[in-house]
Parts: C-alpha cells; sequence; structure tokens
C-alpha cells in the first residue's frame, strides 16, 4: 500500500479556462472547487493590487494546499472551507456578492484518487468512505449496506450508466447478509461476480462505473451541481464569465441545458407569435460547442481525456 500522499493535482484544461475568463488585473474572481490551487495560481498572478480572488473548497487537505501554493499573494486571496453551493451565503457575509468570472473543476482531483484511505479508489484495497468533505456522516459504506436493492440499482444505473446495475445491486445485497461490505476490493469482488467473463474482458475496469456513482451518491455531487447554477450566474457582473470543467455525461448535460435555459428562458408556448412572459436572456454560451483538452494534454494527462469546459457569458 502506498504511503500517504502529498496533495498533488494536474489542473485539466487550464490555458483554455484562463484564456475564456479574460482575467482583468482589478477584476473579482472565485473558484468554487480549489482544489490544490493549480487554476487559482494563474488566476492570481494575473491580479494587480486591487484584484481580488475567493476559493471555496470542502477537503480540508485541499485548502491546506491550495493556501500554501496562494501564500505569495497575500490579502488578495480569501480562502474558505465550504460547499460551493453555499458560495452566495458565506460570500455576502464576507461583503463580496459580484465576481468578474467564475470556475468549478468537478473532477475528483488526483490527490483523492491516489489516498488509499480516501477510499475513492478501486485499485487498493481500503475501507470504503469516499467523502470529498471528512466532516460528513454519510460514507460510501453506509450506501453499499443499508441502501435497498431498488435504490441500489438506480444510484448505479443513473449515476454509473452501468447496464450491469441490476445485477450488481442484487450480488451487493446478496454479499450483505453474509457480512458487512467494509473494503474497496471486497465490494470489487461482488461487482466482478455480477458481470458477465466475456464483458469484464473490455471496457475497462469492471468496478469504475459502480464506483464513479457510489461516489457521486455519498457527495450529492449531481444535486449540488444543479441547485448552484442558478446562484452562480447571478452572481456574475456583466460579461463575467462562468467556466465549467466537466468529466462526464450527466454533469455535462446539466450544465449544458441548464446554460441553454440561461439564454433562452422564455416560456411562451412555441406557437405563440411573439414573448408576452417578459422573461429576458440572462447571457449566452461562448463557444458554442464545449471545448476539450488537446491530444497533447490527453496524452500528458490520462485523466483529461473526458474534460469538458463549457462558457456562459453574462449579458
Amino acid at each position: 500500500m502506498p504511503e500517504k500522499t502529498e496533495f498533488k493535482h494536474t489542473s485539466v484544461l487550464l490555458n483554455e479556462t484562463i484564456e475564456a475568463l479574460h482575467i482583468r488585473p482589478e477584476g473579482v474572481y472565485l473558484d468554487g472547487t480549489l482544489g490544490g490551487g493549480g487554476h487559482a495560481y494563474e488566476v492570481c498572478r494575473r491580479l494587480g493590487e486591487k484584484g481580488r480572488f475567493y476559493g471555496i473548497d470542502q477537503d480540508e487537505a485541499a485548502i491546506e494546499a491550495a493556501g500554501k501554493r496562494l501564500e505569495e499573494f497575500g490579502d488578495r486571496v480569501t480562502i474558505i472551507r465550504n460547499n460551493y453551493c453555499n458560495a452566495r451565503e458565506v460570500l455576502k457575509q464576507k461583503g463580496v456578492d459580484h465576481f468578474d468570472g467564475i470556475m468549478l473543476d468537478l473532477g475528483v482531483s488526483s490527490y483523492q484518487l491516489d489516498t488509499v484511505e480516501r477510499g475513492f479508489t478501486y485499485k487498493y484495497d481500503t475501507p470504503l468512505d469516499m467523502r470529498m468533505d471528512q466532516r460528513q456522516k454519510l460514507t460510501a459504506r453506509d450506501i453499499v449496506n443499508n441502501y435497498d436493492e431498488q435504490t441500489l440499482y438506480r444510484v448505479i444505473r443513473d449515476y454509473g450508466e452501468d447496464q450491469f446495475a441490476k445485477n450488481i445491486a442484487k450480488h451487493i445485497v446478496q454479499a450483505r447478509v453474509k457480512k458487512p461490505i467494509e473494503t474497496t476490493y471486497e465490494l470489487n469482488e461482488i461487482i466482478k461476480a455480477a458481470i458477465p467473463a466475456k464483458m469484464r474482458a473490455s471496457g475497462g475496469h469492471p468496478s469504475k462505473r459502480t464506483f464513479q456513482a457510489i461516489r457521486i451518491e455519498c457527495n450529492h455531487e449531481l444535486d449540488v451541481l444543479k441547485n448552484s447554477l442558478e446562484d452562480l450566474v447571478n452572481m456574475l457582473k456583466p460579461q463575467g464569465k462562468l467556466c465549467i470543467i466537466t468529466f462526464h455525461s450527466l454533469e455535462d448535460r446539466i450544465v449544458k441545458n441548464f446554460f441553454r435555459d440561461m439564454e433562452n428562458p422564455c416560456t411562451c408556448p412555441p406557437e405563440f407569435p411573439v414573448c408576452v412572459c417578459g422573461k429576458i436572456p440572462y447571457g449566452r454560451t461562448v463557444p458554442r460547442k464545449p471545448i476539450l483538452p488537446s491530444e497533447e494534454e490527453k496524452e500528458k494527462n490520462s485523466r483529461s481525456k473526458s474534460a469538458k469546459l463549457r462558457v456562459f457569458e453574462r449579458i
């Protein structure tokens, strides 16, 4: 088992995000998923004396790592331990309510994946945990051992998009009757038994989708995203940019559909000749299609392969 990992994370789509933000030296910027501070550092080094940067993260190790990385920028930087879904409220308490740019990187950090005791990975045998905020009570172990079969099936089907979700849920419930499922390897073996051998031979590790699903459920990741987007758009100044990096189709669909609705919030029936609801566009998606990593980045950092950056500009 490897030693405890230093907080390291290779920022995905770094140059593309910084370019999209169009950093103004006197601007005010927010990173709602601060991580190790990779994107943040590139923002901060472009700020002048009057520029301000706010970083939010729920992971204690991320807060500590980012604090060290951004130390040189002094009081231009404010770091808060919280979930970005509470950004509007916690920043209002700091006297800040509008930003020139906001970014979210929704990927799990390399640190979280590689720190064995965090229980995010199926690659090492470790207690099931998967909490991004370790102050939270709900763990992956609780989900695996306490959710009923139908709920487990829905979680694995919806969040893991796994065609064998029904069989995996069934095998989990059968296994835990004998004894509680405590570790990642125990769960690996159960998943493996639920998937036909010929299907296990292709498509990557058999546990990948189920582990993703349990992690999303454990941290309420999609609910947090859905419930935060409107606040984030409302926190933008005119011409302010919201940059969101997603790593799987579920997140990307939520962001894409939300940006589309913000561009065209009209609720009038399509047959109406003119709009009477009075709802006007909040802004526009720029560019129209998501920004993808270069081939060079995908080669250097395999975790960037599924990344997509979408950018919304406030009117």
